[in-house]
């Protein structure tokens, strides 16, 4: 598998902006697009504040008769795989052969307003009232089937599921399938919209969620001292991958080079990591190995950084054990403290970031950094984006379950 994989694209619909170039400027001029919800009633709630996606109208991507026969999270996944396709400029290609195109588009839940919006349906008015469209909406590898089916992509094409690690498996899988010669090219990443009355009832039940309603805008507060848990996004962030060989047949743009991809899993607790994120270690270790680099290679890290008190410890704990004294040097933000955390698409938004800070040669801030958290004391690149020249990037996602992805991306050169 010696084949090198390069990103020829980037697909981005997010909080922050409904494209890449809109989400990374919000990115590093430090906005936050989180807020009160306006998608749901709140009352009764913990949690009432996320990270919504705004401004968009379905109907200029999709034939409008079939924006209401698809769930939320496909359709955020089309409009990010409209712009993914477009920018790479594969479809331009004379000789794209559609059978070596994959699809994997992965979504760590999948349709839940279907779910609660039928099982209420049913419940009110009986099972004979269930959409026939509600299992095809629901189920959470249809993201990648209807992506697939929008361009005609025969190649592989299913969704991982594997909580917020989902997008990064996603990547990850594909990277391996490209080198191991199943595909010649792969649209990839995550889709997730579970800003839901329900979903918020569940988390909030976990308490997982941060409780600062009244202060939205700074609720997302990973690693400070004052994090009191996550704040949930919605959104699709994906990246065309193809074999180096195919996208310079092609004469594509290369943005980037995928190097490195770690996948552990802790084998502790449902929902909580392992102590000092040993889980975390081990897929970082193992992206590393697979890269061919040390630790002091890496230039930026987009940690995991949910702003959860447990998380962003331990995920503090494992840096600082991979990388020793380089961990004092290398810069790492969280950008979920502007995104929230979009579960299973921020794999694939982060991923996007990265790349955009290889290719811009800055590193995104981790906003409201107010309050430092003195046991956790490596640089996070507080409140303001910073000039740096970054060959290595790392982006760590880790999941419910005991999931533990880490990528590494590196800036092109022939």
């Amino acid at each position: 598998m010696s084949n090198r994989i390069v990103v020829t694209g980037l697909g981005a619909v997010t909080p922050i902006g409904n494209d890449v170039e809109s989400f990374w400027n919000s990115l590093i001029t430090g906005k936050s697009g989180i807020d009160t919800v306006t998608s749901f009633d709140t009352t009764g709630l913990a949690t009432t504040i996320a990270g919504e996606v705004k401004g968009i109208d379905f109907s200029e991507y999709v034939d409008p008769k079939m924006v209401n026969r698809t769930d939320r999270f496909i359709l955020l996944a089309q409009v990010a795989a409209r712009e993914t396709v477009r920018n790479s400029g594969i479809l331009d290609y004379a000789d794209l052969d559609l059978n070596r195109v994959g699809t994997i588009v992965s979504s760590g839940i999948g349709g839940m307003q279907t779910l609660e919006t039928e099982t209420a349906r049913i419940a009110e008015k009986g099972p004979r009232r269930a959409s026939p469209f509600m299992i095809p909406m629901m189920i959470a590898d249809m993201a990648s089937g209807m992506v697939s089916i929008d361009y005609g992509f025969k190649g592989p094409n299913y969704g991982v599921v594997s909580a917020c690690a989902s997008g990064a498996h996603g990547i990850g899988d594909a990277f391996i399938a490209l080198k191991a010669g199943m595909m010649e090219a792969c649209l990839v990443g995550g889709t997730e919209a579970t800003i839901t009355r329900v979903a918020f009832a569940g988390f909030c039940a976990m308490k997982a969620m941060s409780t600062q309603n009244d202060t939205p805008q700074t609720a997302s507060c990973p690693f400070t001292k004052n994090r009191d848990g996550f704040i949930m996004g919605e959104g699709s962030g994906l990246l065309m991958l193809e074999t180096l060989e195919h996208a310079q047949k092609r004469g594509a743009k290369i943005l980037a080079e995928v190097v490195g991809y770690g996948a552990t899993g802790d084998a502790y607790h449902i929902s909580s990591p392992v102590e000092n994120g040993e889980g975390a270690q081990r897929a970082m270790k193992m992206a590393l190995d697979m890269a061919k680099i040390k630790p002091s290679d890496i230039d930026y890290i987009n940690a995991h950084g949910t702003s959860t008190p447990m998380n962003d410890r331990n995920e503090t704990a494992a840096m600082k054990v991979v990388f020793g004294e380089h961990a004092y040097k290398v810069s790492i933000s969280s950008t979920k403290s502007m995104t929230g955390h979009l579960l299973g698409a921020s794999g694939g938004i982060e991923a996007v970031a990265c790349i955009k800070a290889i290719n811009e040669s800055i590193v995104p801030p981790t906003t409201n950094y107010n309050i430092p958290d003195e046991d956790l004391d490596l640089d996070f690149t507080p409140n303001v984006a910073k000039a740096r020249d970054i060959t290595y990037a790392m982006s760590n996602n880790l999941g419910f379950g005991g999931h533990n992805v880490s990528l590494i991306f590196k800036k092109f050169a022939e």
